[in-house]
């Protein structure tokens, strides 16, 4: 006769590996046919019912439970293994963490390491948040692996550690690597003079390893969880992350990966790469790069050469950038496909950016046009030619845009391309000349010219770029060098203070003590808290509690 019973400890907490351990040692036992070890949960009691290890009497068991499930071969097996759970438990636990006292709460567990530097929380998400403020609130660095953790408290979380100079890695941070420990899921990988940044656990393990085995060395790896470069959050960590690398004397190419950010978050991120002074690889996972290389930015289309490209010594031959301009980006063009092709190059590096070519609908140009934005036009798009010449024949259009465009106070360049070739306008230098030098001289603009010809053309390419050049004009030979011009002058980064350099790892545990075996094991100082759920998971005591504390 099979037998199933059940033991539900309100309020009792043991990390998922805990209780994996358990599960595994139970269903081990002689007579047993299979067990459950599971917090609570709505979702966890689901599981429990589809294997048919759910009796009625557990639908009583709250969250914040621990519910134990036990089917044997007769009542006096399972309740033998009922009664060996917490033999099982502290033999589990003898042989994994080796820490004698564990202190029950964090300023406890501060005197017991008081150089501690990081806190790693990997409680449930619902109390994720609150562990890691108090973190913050010491002057503590915070590896958040916990999941489940709303957006709101993210940003919150994210905005205090900023403002305080301090790192929130996560939530839902799966890996880093800080001094040469690995933080979570990480690779013991040699040490070395890359820097990366990842929203990617699982792609900054497969980018570091593959950095280790092409014989490079990684000098700190930071991941943000996976919502850092949502526009939401706005890329705080890896703005942090990446301002950290610029500073490190022991960093000297960078690496960022991430799936594809938000368009905003990427102009931003990129822009701050392009600054920093270093080399930067970048791969964001299924998006397609704008130029294999931009100034000090390489774009890698998989995670192996962005390693490959990291390990190369070409990357450490950058030249440093020019000096920046403010204002937006006027592009003025009389070639569609141009147009196009400036969109793409720039569609990363500068937001807002609006378009009547648009690449994505968040790029459509609407009337009348928006202000403090970026602005590509083809202003030989049917609207525009209707009873009136293409700009590639009539410069007319163009002079009144940018005559217009250049009064903007708030514009900082115009871009304008010049199409040679038969059939084209016999002279356009001659034409958009004394108009460039006519704006030049009355704003601090700066004008660029893409050329496009041979030295074949009845134009006379030559006599064209020299005619512009004494206007005044930037002459660009490809769209490749007028993006980089763009990218240089337009990319700013704001100071990102990150304090206590360096950041040691000496971690504080909260959660699954598997982390503090790692710790330990690699060489770290850690400590192991006995976490348990704030007023034995009462949330509404709890909440009343910490108002209590106010």
């Amino acid at each position: 006769m099979t037998v199933t019973k059940i033991e539900i400890r309100p309020g009792a907490y043991f990390d998922s590996v805990v209780l994996m351990h358990l599960q595994r040692a139970l269903a081990g036992l002689p007579g047993v046919q299979d067990a459950g070890v599971v917090m609570a949960t709505p979702a966890n009691r689901e599981l429990l019912a589809e294997g048919n290890l759910l009796p009625p009497e557990a639908n009583s068991a709250s969250s914040d439970d621990l519910l134990i499930v036990v089917k044997g071969d007769a009542d006096q097996v399972v309740l033998s293994a009922l009664q060996q759970v917490d033999a099982l438990i502290a033999a589990r636990r003898g042989a994994s963490t080796r820490q004698g006292f564990r202190p029950r709460s964090l300023d406890s567990a501060l005197k017991a390491l008081p150089d501690a530097r990081w806190l790693a929380v990997s409680v449930p998400g619902r109390y994720a948040a609150a562990l890691a403020r108090q973190g913050l609130e010491r002057g503590l660095h915070i590896f958040l692996y916990s999941d489940n953790v709303p957006i709101d408290e993210e940003l919150a979380l994210k905005l205090m550690a900023r403002a305080r100079g301090l790192l929130v890695m996560g939530p839902d941070c799966g890996t880093a690597i800080i001094d040469g420990i690995g933080l979570g899921f990480a690779n013991r990988v040699r040490r070395g003079n890359i820097g990366l940044v990842g929203a990617s656990g699982t792609g900054l393990q497969a980018v570091t390893s593959a950095i280790h085995n092409l014989g490079g060395g990684v000098s700190q790896a930071f991941g943000t969880g996976g919502r850092d470069l949502k526009a939401k959050v706005g890329g705080i960590t890896a703005l942090q992350a990446l301002a950290w690398l610029a500073q490190d004397p022991a960093t000297e190419v960078i690496v960022l990966i991430s799936k594809p950010p938000d368009p905003e978050v990427a102009a931003e991120l990129l822009g701050a790469a392009q600054s920093c002074g270093k080399p930067v690889v970048v791969n964001f996972i299924g998006y397609a790069p704008p130029a294999r290389r931009l100034g000090n930015l390489w774009f890698a289309v998989n995670l192996q050469e962005a390693a490959e490209l990291a390990v190369s010594g070409q990357l450490l031959a950058v030249s440093q950038t020019s000096e920046h301009l403010a204002g937006y980006l006027r592009g003025l063009f009389s070639g569609g496909t141009l147009a196009v092709e400036a969109v793409l190059a720039l569609q990363n590096l500068l937001y807002p950016l609006y378009t009547n070519v648009p690449i994505s609908n968040h790029q459509s140009l609407i009337s009348p046009s928006p202000q403090n934005a970026h602005i590509i036009m083809d202003l030989g798009a049917d609207d525009f030619t209707q009873g009136r010449l293409h700009p590639m024949m009539d410069n007319d259009l163009r002079i009144r845009r940018l005559r217009q465009d250049a009064a903007d106070p708030e514009v900082g360049m115009i871009l304008l391309d010049v199409v040679l070739g038969e059939g084209a306008h016999p002279d356009p230098a001659g034409e958009l000349g004394p108009v460039i030098a006519e704006v030049i001289s009355s704003q601090e603009l700066v004008i660029g010219v893409l050329i496009v010809g041979t030295d074949q053309d009845p134009q006379g390419f030559d006599r064209q770029a020299i005619a512009l050049e004494a206007a005044g004009a930037v002459v660009f030979l490809n769209l490749e060098e007028a993006a980089e011009f763009v990218r240089d002058r337009f990319s700013s980064q704001s100071p990102v203070p990150i304090s206590q350099l360096p950041i040691t790892p000496l971690v504080i545990n909260a959660g699954l003590e598997s982390f503090f075996d790692s710790f330990t094991s690699q060489g770290a100082r850690a400590v192991q808290m006995e976490w348990r759920p704030p007023a034995g998971g009462n949330e509404r005591m709890a909440a009343l509690l910490e108002k209590l504390k106010v």
